[in-house]
């Protein structure tokens, strides 16, 4: 079994930071990409970030100059580091991640359930 586990959000105020991480379990053989999605409400779903094997990175518009996103190959994880954050990056967080577990021939992919971000006065 294989499953993508996010921690790390909460309640901040507009200028404040928070970092989430998202943890890959199971057995696994290894890890592709990886990245972070988000949701608002009444919102489609939108790319924040993601970075590959070699920890190059790929931002939105949005977040780039304020989020950093970084991975432990070690560890099955990553985080992301939200910094100057706006009432506008309130949202749900779900990590996406490309997992080849061990034992099958190709990578599939892998959702999280989402952590909960909410920046507000």
């Amino acid at each position: 079994q294989v499953q993508l586990v996010e921690s790390g959000g909460g309640l901040v105020q507009p200028g404040e930071s928070l970092r989430l991480s998202c943890t890959a379990s199971g057995s696994i053989s290894h890890l592709s990409g990886m990245a972070w999605y988000r949701q608002a409400p009444g919102k489609e779903r939108e790319f924040v970030a993601r970075i590959y094997v070699n920890s190059k990175a790929e931002y939105s518009e949005s977040v780039q100059g304020r989020f950093i996103i970084s991975r432990n190959n070690d560890k099955n994880l990553i985080d992301i580091q939200m910094n100057s954050l706006k009432p506008e990056d309130t949202g749900v967080y779900t990590c996406h991640a490309g997992i080849h577990a061990r034992g099958a021939r190709k990578d599939d992919d892998y959702w999280g359930q989402g952590t909960q971000v909410t920046v507000s006065s």
